[in-house]
C-alpha cells in the first residue's frame, strides 16, 4: 500500500485494492481508452472525422471495449493471486501508456498498460494458474459481448453493434497475443508450467483471433 497516495483503498467484491492501485487502474483505462479511440480511426489522420462527429460516442466504445479488456484482465491475475495469498496490487506503466498514445497516432499500437505485482512463494502450478488468468478472462469477455453484436443487428444500432464486435475481436486478439511465450507476456509462465495446458488455450486462441480479425475483419470499419 503506498503512504503517499491520496486516494484512500477501496475493497470492492470482497478484494481489497489501495489507493494508488484505484488510481493506476483509473490512468491506465483513460489512457487505453484515447489510444484505442485514436488506433480505430487511423491515427493522426482520423481525428478530424471524430472532432466532427463527435468525440463522445468513439472514446465511449474504446472504454467499454479495449479498456474494460485490459483492466479484468489485470484484475484477473490479482484475484488468483490473492487466492494463492500473494500480496498482490496492479501498477500503471506510464511510459508505456504513453508509448500506446503515442503509437495509436501513427495508426497502430503498442499496449502494454502495467502489471500486477505480486510477492510470496509460490508453486509453478500458482506461477501458471495467476498468469493464465488474464487470459482466460478475456476469453470469456468475448462471450460476453457477442449478445451485444447480436442484438445491435436485431435493433438496427450501429452503436451496439460496434461495440459487440469490437469486444470480441478485442479480446480474442489479447487472449492470443498475452498467450505468446515470450519476454514478460502470461504464455511463458504457463508454458513454463505446463505445455499442455499452454498449448490447449493458445492454439484456439489464435485461431479465433486470426479468423475473427484479420480474416473476417470483425471490430473494423464503421463511423468510429
Amino acid at each position: 500500500m503506498s503512504g503517499g497516495s491520496t486516494v484512500s483503498g477501496r475493497r470492492i467484491a470482497g478484494l481489497y485494492f489501495s489507493g494508488q492501485e484505484l488510481r493506476d487502474l483509473l490512468v491506465a483505462w483513460l489512457a487505453l481508452g484515447v489510444a484505442f479511440t485514436l488506433f480505430f480511426v487511423g491515427g493522426s489522420g482520423g481525428i478530424g472525422r471524430i472532432l466532427a462527429a463527435g468525440v463522445v460516442p468513439p472514446l465511449f466504445v474504446a472504454l467499454a471495449t479495449a479498456g474494460v479488456a485490459f483492466l479484468l484482465h489485470e484484475v484477473a491475475h490479482k484475484v488468483v493471486a490473492v487466492h494463492y495469498d500473494q500480496v498482490a496490487e496492479f501498477r500503471a506503466d506510464n511510459s508505456m501508456l504513453f508509448l500506446a498514445v503515442m503509437s495509436s497516432l501513427l495508426g497502430f499500437i503498442f499496449a502494454a498498460p502495467g502489471a500486477v505485482h505480486h510477492r510470496g512463494r509460490l508453486t509453478p502450478r500458482e506461477h501458471g494458474h495467476i498468469a493464465l488468468a488474464g487470459p482466460v478472462v478475456n476469453l470469456g469477455l468475448m462471450v460476453v459481448f457477442s449478445p451485444l453484436f447480436a442484438l445491435g443487428g436485431i435493433l438496427g444500432s450501429e452503436l451496439v453493434t460496434i461495440l459487440g464486435a469490437r469486444g470480441i475481436a478485442i479480446n480474442a486478439f489479447l487472449a492470443a497475443f498475452n498467450l505468446v511465450p515470450y519476454g514478460p507476456l502470461d504464455g511463458k509462465t504457463v508454458m513454463g508450467w505446463s505445455k499442455p495446458v499452454w498449448a490447449a488455450i493458445f492454439v484456439p486462441s489464435v485461431l479465433l483471433a486470426f479468423g475473427l480479425v484479420f480474416v473476417v475483419g470483425l471490430g473494423f470499419g464503421g463511423p468510429f
